[in-house]
């Protein structure tokens, strides 16, 4: 019973709801039909008015056109009255429309003519009527066309007035002053325009049946009123300004006339959705019986979810995210990421120092979600309990497949490439279980490392891994990825590959481990294109590093050497001599390579073995000018002192010293190479 009162209520609930919705969507595409109408209404207008526009521009610049050409030949016969005549009646016959022009001079301009305007309208299409209107009752000095020719040195419109000496209607009039020849205003041309003929223009801008249009002036006056009607509605006013006379025009359209198609078509979708909530009244009845399951369904996904991203979040915190991993040690730069396709994933990165080896893995789990998850997690541990005591790769890569096999009862197989590093002499060991080849980045370039193909983990617990070495050299960079790399699909199916994996790491300029993985996810980004991600992708970049001291060409820095040799590891019976003989160098450096400019002097130090003998390796490189002191004779020093020349002692103290020492002048750097057998 209480379920029943609770599954009416949910029903009542989801039927306001959906009610809610449907007026929503209504009011929603309501108002966006009436943007979409004013939207189309302004275009409309829009257009329409260009159109008027143009067609008062045209017949205005005609206007302006005539008035400039009757000022012409008024100033050419300036003095002659009966020229003037002539003059404004040839302007006239050359218009289209019915018109006045007329020349008013300036008063007493002609002896005995205090007022003088000379004027022909155009009465018909073949009737011009000339006549001098000019008087005191008459008196073209007050009015404002007259005014404007002597305050504008162009043509000029004026406000709307009553024609009251001619046609007997309102007008507006093109004013244009003519000059005498030292230049003076003497007279102003006026070109009168019918405000009956901007009536006709309505026929352009009649957008809607009940539509209306004005034109104002420039000053804000009506030169074509809005009916009165327009008082106390609603409407909306779309206006242009007319380039030639500034004046303003618009159109006026109700808004009741505007939308009345919307609003009838709102009633109907009205009566429409009350429809269709009955009918959905009659849908929830039906649906009333399954709700309450699917609402549980939701709950047990939404708890299955939450234990996932918390899963996810336990098995991310297990691998490495601290960069740069190990602030103490400058010959090792790693950096490394996962990011799975699902909540959790079954790749797996890891690494750390013991006893100055590096142990670091990569592997990637068949299949996805909670089950390899749960695998990537026991070969975590596995990896690092085992490589606390034991440090052979094949040996380490055989204990981990005995355990995951006797484990496996999901038939799960990890493929995993797992090394050791000795960090003193850059000696790789190297087990590969069945995973991608890593990438080598020597002198020479990017290389798939060559890799034997053991079986992977989780297979065959009795499978016999071999291992593989390598010697890595400084600055050398060790690459390692998952499938998730090249097997990446665009939306056309297409894989990423190695061969673009290939060519974009051959591409990249730097040697920054974070900044390799970094470009290689971005361009993998780019070429998917938002497609799916269908697997699990693991990048790892490791690069052993030099240690190196950076000086000053200052003899004030050679001190530094001694303090940065003491955490080289050198054997206390090599400790002096070898900072003798790297002083000595150092100093020739600085005072014969930078003789008059300041720059830096490199001194790097790397160990390595040569036909079974350890060796330490110093290079000392500059970018001063060419300086091989290699080439200086060997000092005599059976000589006495006055007897042997100048220099060349501290070159022979270090070949004293050293085992071997070379030079070579490289990319415009003097790069001097001591080595010592230890």
């Amino acid at each position: 019973m209480v379920n029943d009162i609770k599954n009416k209520h949910a029903g009542v609930w989801i039927l306001v709801v959906a009610g809610l919705i449907l007026e929503s969507i209504s009011c929603l595409q309501y108002f966006t039909s009436r943007v979409a109408i004013r939207h189309e209404a302004e275009l409309r207008a829009r257009t329409e008015l260009r159109k008027a526009e143009l067609e008062i521009e045209k017949h205005t610049v005609e206007m302006e056109t005539a008035a400039k050409t009757l000022a012409f030949l008024a100033e050419r016969h300036i003095d002659t009255p009966d020229s003037i005549y002539a003059a404004t009646r040839l302007t006239v016959s050359t218009l289209r429309e019915n018109t006045s022009m007329a020349v008013a001079y300036i008063p007493d301009y002609f002896p005995g003519k205090r007022y003088f305007e000379a004027c022909s309208s155009r009465i018909s299409e073949d009737s011009i009527f000339t006549r001098q209107i000019g008087s005191a009752e008459h008196d073209y000095t007050l009015m404002e066309w007259y005014q404007n020719g002597f305050i504008h040195d162009s043509c000029w419109w004026c406000e709307p007035y009553l024609d009251d000496s001619g046609s007997q209607t309102m007008v507006v009039s093109c004013s244009c002053p003519v000059h005498d020849p030292q230049g003076r205003v003497v007279a102003v041309v006026c070109v009168d325009l019918s405000l009956a003929y901007l009536q006709t223009v309505s026929e352009y801008l009649q957008v809607y049946p009940n539509s209306y249009y004005s034109i104002r002036s420039g000053t804000g006056q009506d030169i074509v009123p809005a009916p009165d009607t327009i008082s106390g509605r609603k409407y909306n006013i779309f206006h242009e300004e007319i380039d030639a006379t500034g004046w303003h025009i618009e159109i006026i359209i109700p808004e009741e006339e505007l939308f009345a198609d919307i609003n009838r078509i709102g009633l109907i979708v009205f009566f429409l959705m009350l429809a269709g909530l009955v009918v959905l009244a009659l849908i929830l009845a039906y649906s009333a019986r399954t709700a309450r399951k699917l609402i549980a369904s939701n709950e047990k996904n939404r708890r299955i979810e939450d234990e996932l991203n918390i899963a996810g979040t336990i098995q991310m915190a297990m691998l490495p995210k601290v960069f740069p991993p190990f602030m103490d040690r400058l010959d090792l730069n790693i950096y490394g990421m996962v990011e799975p396709a699902k909540e959790v994933g079954g790749d797996l990165y890891d690494f750390y120092v013991r006893q100055d080896h590096l142990f670091f893995c990569i592997g990637d789990v068949s299949g996805k979600g909670v089950p390899a998850a749960l695998v990537m997690a026991m070969t975590r541990s596995l990896f690092r309990s085992i490589t606390a005591h034991d440090e052979h790769s094949a040996s380490i890569v055989r204990k981990m497949n005995r355990a995951l096999a006797d484990q496996n009862s999901q038939n799960m197989f990890l493929t995993l490439f797992l090394g050791v590093m000795d960090c003193r002499t850059g000696e790789l060991d190297y087990c590969n279980a069945g995973h991608n080849a890593p990438v080598l980045k020597t002198k020479a370039g990017w290389q798939l490392l060559e890799v034997k193909p053991n079986l992977p983990l989780g297979i065959e617990p009795s499978f016999e891994f071999t291992a593989q070495t390598v010697q890595i050299q400084r600055d050398d960079i060790l690459f390692l990825y998952t499938d998730g790399l090249t097997e990446a699909e665009n939306s056309k199916h297409e894989q990423y590959g190695e061969q673009r994996m290939m060519q974009t790491l051959s591409e990249m300029a730097t040697n920054c481990p974070q900044e390799i993985v970094a470009h290689l996810q971005s361009d993998v980004e780019q070429f998917v294109n938002g497609a799916p991600q269908s697997d699990d992708l693991t990048m790892l970049a490791i690069r052993y590093q030099s240690e190196a001291l950076v000086m000053r060409n200052d003899i004030q820095q050679i001190p530094t050497l001694a303090e940065w040799m003491e955490g080289l590891d050198i054997p206390a019976e090599l400790n002096m001599p070898l900072n003798l003989a790297l002083e000595e160098a150092v100093s020739n450096v600085m005072l014969y390579a930078y003789p008059e400019q300041s720059g830096q002097v490199l001194v790097e130090c790397t160990r390595c073995y040569r036909e079974q003998t350890e060796q330490m390796v110093f290079t000392i490189s500059d970018s001063g000018i060419p300086f091989d002191p290699t080439q200086h004779a060997e000092a005599d020093i059976s000589l006495s002192a006055e007897e042997r020349e100048i220099g060349g002692l501290g070159i022979h103290l270090v070949r004293q010293i050293m085992d071997e020492v070379r030079y070579a002048r490289e990319e415009n750097k003097n790069i001097l190479t001591l080595i010592k057998n230890i």
